[in-house]
């Protein structure tokens, strides 16, 4: 399928063009995964599960959105 078709399709929203796509290819800039091991005290682990099950979520989660947050709230490097 030429661009322009592709293309006119989407903008029609008449066609679901999702088949259209190799999903197999995509990729997220900036989203590889490294694990990484990180040492909490009991009390650390006990605090992140509590509210980890507060919230409804895993103690992975919350540790994740916890740190993006702080990051987020850094100044940017130039």
């Amino acid at each position: 399928m030429k661009a322009g078709e592709f293309d006119k399709k989407f903008d029609d929203g008449v066609e679901d063009i999702i088949d259209e796509l190799d999903l197999s290819t995509l990729r997220r800039p900036n989203r590889e995964v490294r694990r990484v091991n990180v040492d909490f005290p009991l009390w650390m682990v006990d605090s992140l599960d509590r509210e980890a099950q507060r919230l409804g979520v895993t103690r992975q989660s919350i540790i994740k959105v916890w740190i993006a947050e702080k990051l987020e709230q850094q100044p940017k490097a130039s």
